[in-house]
């Protein structure tokens, strides 16, 4: 019987063959016993594999519609792996928005491996095309991009990459794969970082790749080993456990998310707001508008009194836990890009990323009209008692 998405990561095959739990084991060992000395065993030391890793990555594989997924203990030890299956000399397009820690790794780590990048509009087909030379190799996206959320047209540059025989990587942690399925659309990687939906409450650092190209997987398997990037098998075992709920989570954000939209475009002190889910080429490719939205204050002086207001938001880095986060890109997610950089591509201090939680959305809702007013000098006392709920 074919499984969806939603059941696969419940239901656990393991479950009366290997042990009778509601829950697997967590195999808290470095090591496992050897039987038969230069035998053949499934497992020797933890590093090369263990039983709460390989049901993740099952899980993993299966929510992506891919062969093959390999879980890292970061989303930016994932990415480093995809990179790093590439050779000296070989070169990589990128987002010229992308995300502040892929440009640090790449501008500061990987170069020094002669690797080499080149930036572009990935929104742009023609600009992809234009910078594919003879030793390009990758084509590496995120759509929606973060934190302007542009949108990439996935079976677009898919084209692209297959005419050219290049290799197609996206990021797709913040729509997830119940959203979105790059894969399905002629991806031929992906990527999570895995700290945020997928883990969804705040207390793990992970990260996957997923894939059905068996050369990439032996390549990524190849440096997971090698290099000891793997998750270790408690935070397998804690994220195996989270994803059972994704679902419902990542549901609830998402509908909590348009409610917040909805009143953020309607707001005078809002220069914009950034949403996927009104991009009629992200709908073509996802099923919504996901859960993360941007949105930039008019007045960007009025940023530090907008963060002081508010009551519920984490404000922090990261997005996807069940808490609603606020992350101000220009001194958290992108704080490692050059300052006339990150303006050039307008991350400037009055942009704001909100990840959407699953708290009741009124109240959310009524958080960010109390800090809106207080920040532009708009509510009275009493309007402050009247308007906002009890801290």
């Amino acid at each position: 019987m074919s499984l969806s998405k939603e059941t696969e990561v419940i239901f656990d095959a393991q479950r009366g063959v290997d042990y009778d739990s509601a829950n697997p084991p967590l195999y808290a060992s470095s090591t496992f016993h050897q039987k038969v000395l230069g035998g053949d065993a499934k497992y020797d030391y933890a590093r090369s594999g263990n039983p709460n890793r390989a049901l993740l990555e099952e899980k993993l594989a299966a929510l992506e519609g891919g062969d093959y997924a390999f879980a890292y203990a970061s989303g930016i030890a994932a990415i480093s792996a995809v990179l790093l299956t590439l050779n000296a000399g070989d070169h990589v397009i990128l987002p010229d928005d992308v995300y502040g820690g892929t440009f640090r790794l790449t501008e500061q780590i990987l170069t020094r491996f002669n690797i080499q990048f080149t930036t572009v509009d990935t929104t742009r087909l023609q600009e992809i095309e234009e910078a594919i030379q003879s030793n390009t190799k990758l084509v590496y996206i995120e759509t929606p991009s973060n934190p302007l959320f542009k949108i990439t047209d996935i079976k677009g540059v898919s084209r692209i990459t297959q005419q050219h025989e290049l290799l197609l990587a996206v990021d797709n942690t913040f729509m997830t794969p119940l959203g979105q399925s790059p894969l399905a659309l002629g991806a031929d990687i992906v990527v999570h970082s895995a700290t945020k939906f997928l883990g969804g409450h705040s207390d793990i650092i992970a990260g996957a790749a997923i894939t059905n190209n068996k050369a990439v997987a032996d390549a990524l398997y190849l440096l997971q080993n090698g290099t000891g990037t793997a998750l270790s098998a408690h935070d397998c075992w804690t994220l195996a456990q989270h994803l059972k709920t994704l679902s419902v989570r990542f549901n609830q954000s998402v509908e909590n998310a348009q409610k917040v939209y909805d009143f953020l475009s309607q707001r005078e002190e809002i220069a914009e707001v950034y949403y996927p889910g009104n991009d009629k080429l992200h709908l073509s490719q996802a099923k919504h508008g996901g859960a993360v939205l941007g949105l930039r204050l008019k007045d960007e002086s009025k940023a530090q009194a907008f963060v002081d207001a508010l009551t519920l938001p984490l404000v922090s880095v990261s997005l996807g836990g069940v808490e609603t986060i606020l992350s101000h890109p220009a001194t958290m997610s992108h704080a490692a890009v050059p300052k006339e950089v990150r303006e050039a591509r307008n991350i400037t201090f009055g942009l704001f990323r909100l990840s959407v939680g699953l708290e009741n959305a009124d109240e959310l809702i009524a958080d960010l009209n109390y800090a809106l007013k207080e920040a532009f000098n708009e509510s009275t006392h009493q309007q402050t008692e009247t308007e906002h709920f009890s801290r």
